[in-house]
């Protein structure tokens, strides 16, 4: 008599015309099958359909679904071979609890001689095949239950496509969101070059944000920030902020107080209190080449003027969301010369892990890559800067966090090479 326990029924491989179920070793590996039955004589019987079948398979037997549920918390069979009456469960129900356990196993349902009808029912309820009991030969036994693995992974991986396409359908929202075109208009000002790559630890947007308005006076407003965390809260929120800024702008509200309405819009659409932004905003003028800069916790920028490349970091204030209400921005005005160019970016240009020994690239680090780039316009510069962070970063499986770059410079009728 079978026992309720563990039991491995070998035959030969040779000769399957089956594919590849949940990895390329298929042909080199016999599926774990999962009984759960409680007559042991119909269990008897599964156990000879499983030795007579010419393609090996293992199977264990359980009695009850409660027992297949603890199994099931140990390991994950490639199949379970289900019985619709059992002490615990009655029809449908089984299904529906075994797939409630692990929905990632594929299930050949069992029914008596007068249960055909349920068999169907079984297979809208999300079980794969299913098999009469009485009415089975060994070959027939063993292709429905590998048909029903290969089934069960093709249903996972068409799920995990559109679950793909769907996360690229909100990225391509998220990202016009977070990514728009500069509001400059014919008469711009000022030269963009916007950049922006997603961390390699999720393919998901980030909280990264970056905008730049020209207003009717010739004043070119620009903003670039950052907010603590990943995935779609911190894009939400990073869109929020950013609408918020430009809806600021275009009303013509600026300086400390435009920061003080940011920090009220991120403390009221963080979904967690610990949620906190950096961001740095400029207000460049064209007629007196000044810019005004405020920086609420973020990073320094790069300014590159008369050949030279330098870390330029004005004084600032605390990150929006740690200290409400009580941090200060003060402003500080720099000079930019026609032909210069500035170059503001988010911490994931810099943060990253690069070399053997995992050393973060740092402040210095990128100074020093960025000096050494034989760049002559700025898109181009900006393009090869990325890549050589990039390629320093690969030897520590590539970027973590998330980046974006702005580079600004006069709009001076030309096509002009970097300063």
């Amino acid at each position: 008599m079978l026992s309720s326990s563990a039991v491995t029924v070998r035959g030969d491989l040779s000769g399957s015309d089956l594919g590849p179920a949940d990895d390329a070793g298929w042909f080199e590996r016999e599926p774990l099958v999962l009984l759960v039955e409680d007559d042991p004589g119909d269990a008897l019987l599964v156990e000879e359909l499983v030795a007579d079948a010419e393609h090996g398979m293992r199977l264990e037997w359980v009695r009850t679904l409660a027992e297949a549920g603890e199994r099931l918390a140990v390991e994950v069979p490639d199949c379970v071979l289900l019985d619709l009456r059992l002490p615990d469960a009655q029809g449908l129900e089984a299904v529906a609890r075994i797939r409630a356990h692990n929905d990632r196993v594929a299930v050949v349902v069992m029914t008596g001689l007068d249960e055909e009808s349920t068999g169907l029912a079984a297979l809208a309820s999300g079980a794969q095949d299913y098999l009469v009991k009485g009415r089975v030969e060994p070959e027939l036994f063993a292709r429905a239950v590998r048909y029903a693995i290969q089934r069960k992974q093709a249903e996972r991986t068409s799920a995990e496509l559109q679950a793909s396409q769907m996360r690229a359908q909100e990225n391509s929202r998220l990202e016009r969101g977070l990514l728009p075109t500069p509001l400059l208009g014919a008469d711009r000002a000022v030269d963009v070059v916007a950049r922006y790559r997603p961390g390699r630890a999720h393919s998901l947007l980030g909280g990264d944000f970056y905008d730049v308005v020209q207003d009717p006076d010739g004043i070119v407003h620009a903003v670039i920030g950052d907010v603590s965390g990943h995935g779609p809260d911190a894009a939400a929120t990073g869109v929020a902020l950013r609408l918020a800024w430009r809806t600021l702008v275009l009303t013509g509200v600026t300086g400390s107080r435009q920061l003080r309405l940011l920090e009220q819009v991120l403390l009221a659409e963080r979904t967690d209190r610990l949620t906190f932004a950096t961001a740095t905003s400029l207000m460049l003028d064209p007629s007196t080449k000044r810019v005004v800069v405020r920086r609420a916790g973020h990073p320094g920028m790069l300014h590159h003027s008369d050949g030279e490349l330098c870390w330029l970091e004005v004084i600032g204030g605390a990150a929006l969301g740690f200290m409400p209400g009580r941090a200060e921005w003060p402003a500080a005005e720099i000079e930019l010369v026609t032909g210069a160019g500035l170059m503001l970016f988010t911490d994931g240009l810099f943060e990253g892990r690069v070399g053997r020994n995992g050393d973060r690239l740092g402040e210095a680090g990128l100074l020093d890559v960025a000096r050494a780039v034989p760049a002559a316009r700025p898109e181009v510069f900006v393009d090869d800067l990325i890549g050589r962070v990039e390629e320093l970063a690969g030897a520590a499986g590539g970027l973590d966090d998330d980046l974006a770059i702005l580079y600004m410079c006069w709009n001076d009728g030309r096509k002009g090479e970097l300063p």
